[in-house]
């Protein structure tokens, strides 16, 4: 098996139901963040404008998730927008969520070796494969989570709700520039979202268009430095 991928069945299982809410910062440990939602929303393109976006100031390991190929790692490795040893594909064999919430064993090891090669990162990011409205990470895996919706999904999506929709501590609807051409309504699903959600925040973006990645990047520094300093003692988590 190469070096750079990980199998799920290669791994035991790990005891992670305990956890649901966010941990305290282990000092020197990068801040672990989720990238999830359904197929075709934008997860790995969100992912790789990220990297564009903040590896010049941080230091960014990334682990992708699909379930019979590396597809994700490999365009992301093809888009150069990190080194390419620094990302690392999980193929799960089986639901994209039983390896980022059931057992998350093989994306635990891919992130924790990514860490120690590359120590010392500032941000490890784990994409899931597409699922649907009811895939989380385990708190176990990630310390945050983003969710990401789109336009073209139907602007039915957040009113239907899910732990997706309502458990990420971002959620991003994504290709509002296309929501006029598949006759979806961004302000209901604004709406809609932030009924579901408690006060926590989304977000709209355009990932294909310039700048389209700047309110995800904004709020994903803020939550490194937060990360960072509450490990030292500067901050609460």
């Amino acid at each position: 098996m190469p070096a750079d991928l990980f199998q799920i069945a290669d791994h035991h299982q790990h005891d992670h139901g305990a956890a649901h809410h966010h941990p305290a910062p282990a000092a020197g440990r990068p801040l672990r963040v989720g990238v999830g939602g359904p197929v075709g929303s934008g997860k790995t393109t969100l992912v790789a404008e990220l990297c564009r976006t903040l590896a010049r100031d941080l230091a960014i390991v990334v682990v992708t998730n699909d379930i019979y190929t590396s597809e994700d790692a490999l365009a992301l490795r093809a888009a150069g927008v990190l080194d390419p040893e620094r990302i690392v594909a999980v193929e799960t064999g089986a639901c994209p969520h039983t390896a980022i919430r059931d057992d998350i064993a093989a994306n635990l090891d891919a992130v924790e070796e990514l860490e120690r090669r590359f120590a010392p990162a500032d941000l490890s990011l784990v994409e899931s494969g597409g699922d649907n409205l009811t895939a989380v990470f385990s708190q176990g895996l990630v310390d945050r989570q983003i969710f990401v919706l789109d336009t073209a999904g139907g602007d039915d999506v957040p009113r239907k709700g899910g732990p997706g929709v309502e458990l990420a501590d971002l959620l991003v609807i994504n290709k509002v520039d296309l929501a006029p051409l598949v006759g979806s309504d961004v302000d209901r699903m604004i709406a809609d979202a932030a009924a579901r959600r408690s006060g926590k925040p989304v977000v709209t973006t355009a990932l294909r268009s310039p700048g389209g990645v700047t309110p995800v990047a904004e709020w994903l520094t803020q939550q490194v430095r937060v990360w960072q300093g509450a490990a030292v003692g500067e901050v609460p988590v």
